[in-house]
């Protein structure tokens, strides 16, 4: 399995676990809202190696969005949800086809 699809799989937990309605605020509130930022950077880490492993990364696109947003009460809760049950099916999405033989490999 690809490295960045066990870190779809990861920011998928993190944010199904911070969508946890009282749990969740609970634990965004308790940091200062660092928890945000940290999965801000989580998923731009993702972002990165689903690019160069030709992986679709809508899933870390999204979770981008949702730290951007989530200091937001009840969206912060609903994009929580949504950004956690889109990266499991990015994560679980079809495999990409590998480069064979003479085709060039481009990283963007």
């Amino acid at each position: 399995m690809k490295l960045s699809r066990i870190l779809l799989l990861v920011g998928a937990v993190f944010e199904l676990l911070l969508a946890i309605p009282v749990l969740g605020g609970a634990f965004v509130l308790g940091t200062g809202y660092t928890a945000l930022g940290f999965m801000f950077l989580f998923h731009l880490v993702t972002l990165v190696f689903a690019a160069r492993e030709r992986v679709p990364f809508y899933g870390p696109i999204l979770g981008m969005v949702t730290s951007a947003l989530a200091w937001i009460p009840i969206l912060g809760w609903v994009m929580h949800l949504v950004s956690g049950i889109v990266l499991v099916i990015n994560a679980l999405s079809g495999q990409q086809r590998e480069t064979r033989g003479n085709e060039q490999r481009r990283f963007y």
